[in-house]
């Protein structure tokens, strides 16, 4: 059996960590589903960035928005929702075959807002409402200031896919935003059955990170290199199972709400000494989610081994975070900066896309005049 499609009879679903328009109109994201159970898509600014600005594909709705009036902002908007627009329509099916368990398709709000509440919550609506398919995620960076839009949002029936956590405290806070939403909507009388979330965990950049540190450390601490990572999930799996199946969530559950799934983002290996498929195997169990663009995809195509694995070693990845401790290496410390990093990586694919729209939208203006 193919081992994609084994590795969601283990109860984890596989999304596709890319999007562009030629992929959803040539038939890849139709094949994807059908020959490795795909049942989903990821999408960010870097991924817009690559997309858009690579090849011509998007040349002629580029100029004809250009020709219309449009700022470099709308076409950005229209270009990337039409293309996640697309992308629902396809997996729709999947949507309804899984009863709204996956088949989405998710985009991420402005990231220059994500430090600020109001304009988060604002910029998810208005992106729920223009996408307007049911089987859409919003994302919204986990900081401390997206919190309050994660639970807002949820509470007015938007999908939510928090993105860029990498701590485990920032993980539980994310959790709990979820749920406080949930338990809002229900207090105000609405309906949360058909609500669904999942909380991005990035994984390559914690080792990516740590190991620095560790190079700087004793040769006798260089065997937890490239071991951060897959432990710092293990361990949020667990505290997921702790938040979810106790007595918080019992409330939430018995009213239809759902399990704010895990989802390990960030799997392509950084380090070339490490197996390619190092931040797949070791994390394969239910009620999680993983996303992975091309290389990572058919790595674990070729040569992956599919078993439910999530569960075990526990007591190793609390032992590996716990030495990584003893030695100076706080991995909460760790994950705050990944985050704050990572909300810049995205402004800067951002700004560096409107760049580019903008230097299109001029030669289309000289070559009128």
């Amino acid at each position: 059996m193919n081992t994609w499609k084994r590795v969601g009879e283990l109860g984890q679903s596989l999304w596709y960590d890319n999007i562009g328009r030629s992929f959803m109109t040539g038939g890849g994201l139709q094949e994807m589903v059908a020959d490795l159970g795909l049942k989903g898509v990821t999408s960010n600014p870097s991924i817009f960035e690559k997309s858009i600005s690579n090849g011509k594909e998007y040349d002629d709705d580029i100029r004809a928005l250009i020709d219309a009036g449009k700022t470099v902002g709308e076409i950005y908007e229209k270009l990337t929702t039409d293309d996640v627009r697309l992308a629902a329509d396809i997996l729709y099916d999947t949507y309804v075959a899984t009863r709204g368990e996956d088949g989405y398709v998710s985009i991420e709000v402005d990231p220059t807002m994500a430090h600020n509440t109001e304009e988060t919550i604002r910029e998810a609506k208005h992106l729920w409402q223009i996408v307007d398919r049911p089987n859409v995620m919003i994302k919204i960076p986990g900081t401390p200031m997206g919190l309050a839009a994660i639970r807002k949002t949820i509470s007015e029936g938007i999908n939510v896919n928090v993105t860029l956590l990498f701590g485990i405290e920032n993980y539980t806070n994310v959790a709990h935003a979820y749920i406080d939403g949930l338990r809002d909507r229900v207090k105000a009388g609405g309906d949360i059955s058909g609500i669904r979330s999942v909380a991005s965990f990035f994984l390559s950049r914690v080792d990516t990170n740590v190991d620095k540190l560790l190079t700087s450390k004793e040769k006798k601490y260089h065997d937890l290199l490239g071991k951060a990572a897959n432990a710092n999930a293990k361990l949020a799996y667990e505290r997921f199972k702790e938040i979810f199946y106790g007595k918080d969530f019992e409330d939430i559950r018995n009213a239809g709400g759902h399990v704010q799934r895990c989802l390990w983002a960030s799997v392509s290996t950084k380090n070339p000494a490490y197996s390619d498929v190092l931040y797949i195997e070791p994390l394969i169990g239910s009620e999680t989610v993983t996303t992975v663009p091309d290389d990572t995809l058919k790595a674990f195509a070729d040569h992956g081994v599919a078993a439910d694995t999530l569960s075990s070693g526990l007591d190793d990845a609390h032992r590996t975070i716990n030495q990584l401790r003893s030695i100076g290496i706080d991995t909460e410390k760790v994950a705050e900066e990944l985050q704050i990093d990572g909300v810049q990586k995205f402004e800067e694919a951002f700004h560096k896309l409107l760049g580019i729209l903008e230097a299109k939208r001029k030669q289309v203006a000289e070559a009128v005049a």
